[in-house]
């Protein structure tokens, strides 16, 4: 499914998307895109509004990290995984696989 154009998530950005109710995360990390469910494990922050790392996000209400490849929970207080979606760039056009 379309969710944004590639322009649209420059380098170092994160970007919420709905599609088919399901809310994901987008993040740009040097290039490289990643999408992620839009809900910490923990207690349901947003990732979208959290702080961007090399490989990992982090939840801004607590501090959890999650790997952006895997959606791995790396620190406390989450101790479970978030959603991964499969993307990719088709026409300028970021595609998510829901």
């Amino acid at each position: 499914v379309k969710v944004a154009r590639v322009d649209e998530l420059p380098p170092g950005r994160c970007r919420a998307v709905e599609v088919n109710g399901l809310k994901i995360a987008l993040f740009n990390v040097g290039g490289e895109l990643f999408a992620l469910e839009d809900s910490c494990s923990h207690l349901g922050a947003p990732l979208s509004l959290g702080f961007l790392g090399k490989d990992s996000i982090s939840c801004q209400w607590h501090g959890a990290t999650f790997d952006l490849r895997s959606g791995a929970a790396l620190s406390a207080p989450a101790s479970s995984p978030v959603g991964v979606y499969k993307i990719r760039i088709v026409d300028d056009f970021i595609e998510v696989e829901v």
